[in-house]
């Protein structure tokens, strides 16, 4: 290994790490932290968010802040229902299973450039949504309508029209949670989920949806914080080289990017140390992992440091996340510039927009 390449990647480690931080505004602290660290993007939470003008001056902030010429990843969760991390005066976007008992595609898509729409305005180039799992589970108590349905054909039509309807307003979306969390009975927020799935259901039932989604261009999939017994029945899927390399990237050929789930979920981190799982999640085939916390994402990096330091993490494993990371940034990210406040109002909220989810509601 040459010292070279060791030092490229102790240089680049930051930028497969995502940051939350607290309240509306940018903490010094983060502020540093973006830049001394070379950090890839930043989430955004509810906490963050007071209103349009507020978060666009927060978004401005952030990327005011980077180290890299490209700009940051600045994403947030907009899926709709009680997963919108953004409210008023945004449009309030109906959960999945309601858009989907319209059984209108067509309408699914609209309602995706809405979202696209407006959080391209204030900033946000990357959501995480939409939810690819399928439903199967009616027990599940983190995905149920979050889900647009319990089959696959269901599942599919509807994700595929919400990826192309958010990439169509310049916003990156993100299908999650490969290899498919609908059948799961506990809530990997809280605990670490197993399922029984057998390998083959999961080829023609779970992963179609994933494989549909990125056939229209998806280049984002978020992994699940979930053991796949028939799989691989010591780790959860984020920290699975034989689920992320083996069949996502190899059985699947999937070439875009792999975020982890919030590495703050208790799945990951009541079992898995602080320091141990963000080498554990980028060696199994990670390319970005995310923590809602400053802090953590502070030991989160310190790991992946420690990691290329001492031989648990190749320098080329970390290499070649950040060329696919800068590759996409290239080729989907016009260059920053500010955003203007005063243009929002013809962009967010609108009456337009109403409409459209009226047809939806009524």
């Amino acid at each position: 290994m040459s010292t070279s390449l060791k030092n490229d990647a102790l240089d680049s480690a930051g930028e497969l790490i995502f940051t939350g931080f607290t309240g509306p505004d940018l903490p010094q602290s983060a502020r540093d932290f973006i830049r001394e660290s070379g950090i890839g993007g930043v989430i955004l939470f509810t906490q963050n968010y007071e209103g349009t003008g507020q978060v666009t001056e927060l978004i401005n902030s952030c990327q005011e802040a980077r180290r890299e010429a490209l700009p940051l990843w600045i994403s947030v969760d907009h899926e709709g229902g009680r997963v919108q991390r953004f409210r008023k005066p945004f449009t309030k976007i109906p959960e999945a299973a309601d858009i989907a008992a319209k059984d209108s595609p067509k309408l699914a898509f609209e309602i995706a450039r809405i979202i696209g729409r407006e959080l391209r305005a204030v900033g946000v180039n990357l959501n995480f949504a939409p939810v690819a799992d399928i439903n199967t589970n009616p027990a599940n108590p983190v995905i149920g309508r979050r889900a647009f349905g319990d089959s696959e054909e269901q599942v599919s039509k509807f994700v595929t029209a919400m990826v192309r309807g958010l990439i169509n307003e310049g916003v990156q979306a993100c299908i999650k949670h490969f290899p498919g969390h609908g059948d799961t009975h506990l809530d990997s927020h809280f605990a670490l989920p197993s399922i029984q799935t057998t390998l083959e259901t999961m080829r023609t039932r779970e992963w179609r949806p994933f494989e549909k989604a990125m056939r229209s261009g998806c280049n984002f999939t978020m992994s699940a914080h979930i053991v796949c017994k028939a799989i691989d029945p010591t780790v959860p899927a984020t920290l699975s080289k034989k689920i992320l390399t083996d069949l996502l990237r190899g059985e699947l050929r999937y070439t875009g990017v792999i975020v982890s789930d919030d590495m703050e979920m208790k799945a990951i981190a009541d079992h898995f140390g602080a320091l141990e799982a963000p080498v554990r999640a980028v060696n199994a085939g990670c390319d970005l992992v995310i923590y809602r916390s400053e802090a953590a994402a502070r030991a989160g990096y310190e790991g992946l440091i420690k990691g290329i330091e001492s031989g648990a993490l190749a320098p080329e494993r970390v290499m070649d996340s950040v060329e696919r990371l800068r590759a996409l940034k290239k080729e989907v990210l016009p260059p920053w510039k500010p955003t203007v406040i005063a243009e929002l109002g013809n962009q967010i909220g609108t009456e337009e927009s109403a409409k459209t989810i009226s047809s939806l509601v009524g």
